[in-house]
C-alpha cells in the first residue's frame, strides 16, 4: 500500500532505532494492523502508510519531549507521503492515526482506522514480544531487572524508572483493557495472561 521507493526510503530510519522500534516491530504492526483493519472494515489506504510510519520519528522514554514525539512524526510522515505522490485525501487521517496511536498522549482514537493502529502497536508491547522489548528498553534505560529487597512492590511504590518488573504493573498489564477493537481485545487478554505467567516464573526463580 506504499510505494516501494517510499519503503526504501524510510528503512533506515529504523535500522538504527531500539530493538523495541525497528524495522521487525514495524513489520509487526503493519500485520497486525491490516488483519484489524480486515477484520473491521477499516480504510487501508489509512491504516497501512499509519502503521509503517508510526515511528518514524523516536524520542526515548526517559526524554522530556517524549510526548511530542507521535506529533513530531506525524508531520514528518505526511512530508514524505507528499514527496513520493500519495493520495492526499488519505493525509488528515493518516496524520491524526499516527498522533493517537502514542500511549503517553493519552488520546482516544478518533476513527477505526485510529483505532487499528493503536491496537496494533500496543499489541506488540504484550506478549512474548513483549518481554523481549520491555528489558530492551531496560537496558536502555540503564534500570535493574527488579529490586532484590521487594522484587514484586509488595511493600512500596512502583517504580519503573528504576525497575523493569514494575513496569508490567503500571503499564504493560493493563494495556489489554485499553484496546478498542474486539480482535485486538482478544488477543491482549490471551497475551497479558502469558506475561503473567512469566512473572509467577520469575517470582519462583529469584
Amino acid at each position: 500500500m506504499l510505494p516501494q521507493s517510499l519503503i526504501a526510503q524510510i528503512l533506515p530510519y529504523y535500522q538504527a532505532q531500539d530493538p523495541g522500534h525497528d524495522w521487525a516491530h514495524i513489520t509487526r504492526v503493519v500485520k497486525t494492523a491490516t488483519s484489524l483493519a480486515l477484520e473491521e472494515n477499516a480504510d487501508l489506504a489509512v491504516v497501512v502508510p499509519a502503521a509503517y510510519l508510526h515511528d518514524i520519528v523516536n524520542i526515548p522514554k526517559n526524554h522530556p519531549e517524549r510526548s511530542r514525539a507521535s506529533e513530531l512524526a506525524a508531520d514528518k510522515a505526511i512530508k514524505l507521503l507528499k514527496e513520493h505522490g500519495c493520495d492526499e485525501k488519505k493525509f488528515i487521517s493518516i496524520h491524526r492515526a499516527i498522533v493517537e496511536h502514542s500511549f503517553s498522549r493519552g488520546l482516544a482514537p478518533s476513527s477505526i482506522e485510529a483505532a487499528c493502529v493503536q491496537d496494533a502497536d500496543r499489541l506488540d508491547a504484550i506478549g512474548a514480544i513483549g518481554v523481549l522489548r520491555c528489558a530492551a528498553v531496560n537496558v536502555e534505560m540503564k534500570t535493574s531487572f527488579y529490586d532484590p529487597e521487594d522484587p514484586f512492590a509488595a511493600h512500596r511504590p512502583f517504580d519503573d524508572r528504576t525497575w523493569m518488573v514494575d513496569h508490567y504493573f503500571v503499564k504493560l498489564l493493563k494495556l489489554a483493557d485499553t484496546m478498542q477493537t474486539a480482535a485486538a481485545k482478544r488477543e491482549g487478554q490471551r497475551r497479558v495472561e502469558f506475561m503473567k505467567s512469566f512473572l509467577e516464573q520469575l517470582r519462583s526463580e529469584i
